[in-house]
Formats: structure tokens, sequence, C-alpha cells
């Protein structure tokens, strides 16, 4: 005798017979959180672009958007309170203790989990640098919730609740995900993946000060030195202005030499597609995509890269991609603002070339007058 298998609902209807009342102790959990990132009096980027997609995000919600910093007492602290007023925040959580003067998971997370618990927010947002993605593992854990870590996308449903997109299945398909029984919901977004807002002259709002104290002792994680890794040589693909990229398209490790002789014309950086990483051919800071570096430059020329989905996710911020291939049907076609079939070998010398001549002291000078 056979089975019948049964029809899979829609996804929407699937995800209605999925949706159960919020707990009791979950239904006063209110307001939008991003996380500040602050080392060495430094606010990561990453902070300022996740309050601009708070700032909407608590907008549709008719809630409030609300800074949290963690960091030591002094100017650099405060500096940041007033940064994410600047950036659109409506209140600033503060906890300053010498204790976090320099990032360890113990006690961030404890000071963070602390906060939630008291204050009770219905999403937080961090930012999915190495900072980050630690301590919202942890606090995740912690507060037994739900995270989304590096999501493309943010948006809110019709009942309220946070839609998380990730890539998926090595980056093949997008992917939306609820946290639909626990609070607060949480996400890590990457930094570049969302635009950064307008500053604004935004005076001063209400900072609330959270009494938090932790003993030094108690901490198992010690702080013996600080070594600046400033001067390592790692690519800064992120905040780029100009990228050019090469992928399999290219044939050889040698012809790489095509995009870095157009980069260095041009003023830009240059990187590459997974795949030539995989084969040694460029490191991995200089990955473009889903597992490397996402990108929002003002121009990005990709030279023998198809496009798949895992690529598209890292660089569909630009402002101007032009894409380089010998297929017309490379699926990068389908988000590229330029198109030129063709073969990128024999392309990029001569793109190169022009360029220089565009470029050259001369014709600089007769463009500005």
């Amino acid at each position: 005798m056979g089975t019948r298998k049964s029809k899979a609902p829609p996804p929407a209807q699937a995800r209605a017979s999925m949706k159960k009342d919020l707990p009791e102790q979950f239904r006063d959990y209110r307001h939008v959180w991003v996380f500040m990132e602050l080392e060495r009096g430094h606010v990561h980027p990453v902070s300022f672009e996740l309050l601009g997609e708070g700032r909407r995000l608590a907008d549709q919600l008719g809630v409030q958007l609300a800074g949290i910093i963690l960091g030591p007492p002094g100017d650099s602290t405060l500096h940041a309170a007033a940064e994410a007023f600047a950036y659109g925040a409506d209140l600033v959580y503060l906890v300053e203790e010498p204790l976090l003067t320099d990032y360890r998971n113990e006690p961030f997370a404890n000071a963070l989990t602390d906060l939630v618990i008291t204050h009770k927010p219905e999403i937080l947002l961090l930012g999915a640098t190495t900072l980050g993605r630690d301590l919202a593992g942890s606090v995740a854990t912690t507060l037994l919730t739900g995270l989304t870590a590096d999501c493309t996308g943010l948006d809110v449903d019709e009942d309220g609740s946070l839609a998380a997109t990730r890539p998926t299945f090595g980056g093949s398909l997008l992917c939306t995900i609820y946290t639909l029984n626990c609070r607060p919901q949480m996400a890590t977004v990457r930094p570049r993946v969302m635009r950064m807002p307008q500053r604004s002259n935004k005076p001063i709002g209400r900072v609330i000060r959270h009494d938090w104290r932790m003993l030094e002792e108690d901490i198992v994680t010690k702080v013996v030195g600080f070594l600046s890794d400033d001067r390592s040589g790692n690519a800064n693909l992120a905040y780029a202005d100009v990228v050019v990229a090469g992928g399999l398209g290219l044939s050889n490790a040698e012809n790489l030499l095509l995009i870095k002789d157009l980069a260095l014309t041009i003023g830009g950086d240059y990187g590459c597609s997974r795949p030539l990483v995989q084969k040694g051919w460029m490191p991995a800071d200089r990955q473009i995509g889903q597992t490397g570096k996402t990108i929002r430059p003002k121009l990005y020329i990709a030279a023998g890269i198809s496009g798949a989905v895992q690529h598209r996710v890292g660089v569909e911020g630009a402002d101007l991609i032009v894409a380089i291939n010998t297929d017309p049907h490379a699926p990068i076609f389908d988000f590229a603002h330029v198109g030129v079939v063709t073969d990128a070998v024999s392309f990029l010398p001569a793109l190169t070339e022009a360029f220089t001549r565009r470029l050259a002291p001369a014709n600089r000078l007769r463009l500005v007058n």
C-alpha cells in the first residue's frame, strides 16, 4: 500500500501555522536596540549603518530606537553616545565600567545580558564583526533566544515580528527567519550590507546609565597587552570607493595582474570571487561575497565573474556595477548596471589603457577647465 504525500503549504501559510501566542513574560518587550561597537575610543562604522536600519524598523513598529554603549568611563564613551543620537537614536543605554576598557566576552556578555533582562527590548541588532559575532552568540545562548547571523535584509511583518533574511545552502538560496516565541529577536549584519545613514546635528537626548558591577577576579581572561593591526597590510575592501575583481574567467593566476593594474590606474582596490581563493590564487582577505567581504563602492568592475547568489549578496549595494563576461546568460548580468559580453583577458588591458589616457595630467586639466 502506498503512502499519500500531503502537499506542502505555501510559505506564508506554513509560517502562520507555526505562529503561537507570545508567552506572557515577553509581551512587555518593546523598542529596537543597536549595540554600538566601541574599541579604543572608536565606534565601528557598522554600528552607524545598523542605527540607520534600526531607525526604519523602529518607525515601522512605532517604538523607540536605542543605542547600547558598553565602555570605560571617559570622553570617548560619552562621544560615542553623542554619535548615536547624531545617527538616529532616541535614547542611549550606557554602562561605564573600567572592566569594559578592552573587549572580553565574559564581562561584555554579562553586562549586555543584564541590560536586556532589565529593560526588555524586542529587537537587538549587532554588527557581524569578530567582536559582534562572539558577543551575540553568548548573549543569545544565555537569554535562550534566537539569533539570525549575517543577515542581508531586515524587515517587520504584519504582526510585528522581525523578518531576518540571510543566504543559506552555500549562498544558493535566501531564507527569511523568524524568532516567534522568544525575545529579544536578535540579528547580526555584516559591515557595508546596510547603507550608511546621513549624520545630523541632533542634540544629545536621554541617556540611561545602567549600574553594573563585576569583579576582575571573576573574569577568566586577562588583558596582557594590545597590538594594533593597522599595519598588517590586510585589504580593506569594505570601505573602498572603487573595486576591481576577477573570477575564473581570467583563466590563470598570472592574469590577476590585469585587475591589479586596472585598480591601480583608477585609484581603486582589487579583490576576487570565492573560487580564486579556493585555488590559492588570492588570499582570503581579498574575497568578495557572502563568505568574504561585503562591499558598497561607487564603482565595481567584475571581470570573469559569473555572479552566483553568494557573490551577488556581497556586491549589490554598489552604486555602479560593470560586468565583463563571455557568457551573455551569466547571472551577473541580471543585476549589473553595465554589461560587456567579451573576454575579460583581452578587454582589461584595453580598458586600462583607455583610463590611463583619460586620466593623464593633461586630460585632467582639460576636463577641469
